[in-house]
């Protein structure tokens, strides 16, 4: 047995996969869920504008992307979409609001980053809602 080729045993695979979208995805909440707070609570908005939408705006962008994303990760739902928000936003915090800090305070963003760089590489993988979509449609073509 060949150790090296990830492919040699497909249910490890995906049995790490999900471990890493639901790790990663709670991890994420963690960061999501006191911006949510933030807007909830009403009262004035302090948040970098990094759309030149305004605050609140680039808030509700960033707990779609925080919060709503990392569900959706956590599910394995539209998780190539999902990523694509996730991906914008680590961009958006590692280089652009912590993009003269020391890399300490960069670090955290750029580690989310290249987690989801390969979960959008390799995908949900079997143990997912888009997994059981995906094979349900095609259940169906026959």
């Amino acid at each position: 047995m060949n150790y090296s080729n990830s492919n040699s045993n497909p249910i490890f695979r995906d049995i790490i996969l999900l471990i890493v979208r639901v790790f990663i995805g709670f991890a994420m909440l963690s960061h999501g869920y006191p911006k949510l707070q933030m807007l909830l609570e009403g009262g004035k908005i302090d948040f970098y504008d990094f759309l030149g939408l305004g605050p609140q705006i680039s808030l509700i962008l960033t707990i779609i992307a925080e919060f709503v994303c990392s569900i959706l990760l956590i599910l394995g739902l539209f998780t190539r979409v999902a990523l694509g928000f996730l991906i914008f936003t680590m961009i958006i915090a590692g280089f652009v609001v912590h993009g003269s800090d020391p890399f300490e305070k960069k670090e955290l963003a750029f580690i989310y980053l290249s987690v989801y760089l390969l979960l959008i590489a390799y995908g949900a993988g079997k143990i997912s809602v888009d997994y059981m979509i995906e094979k349900r449609k095609r259940a169906s073509d026959w």
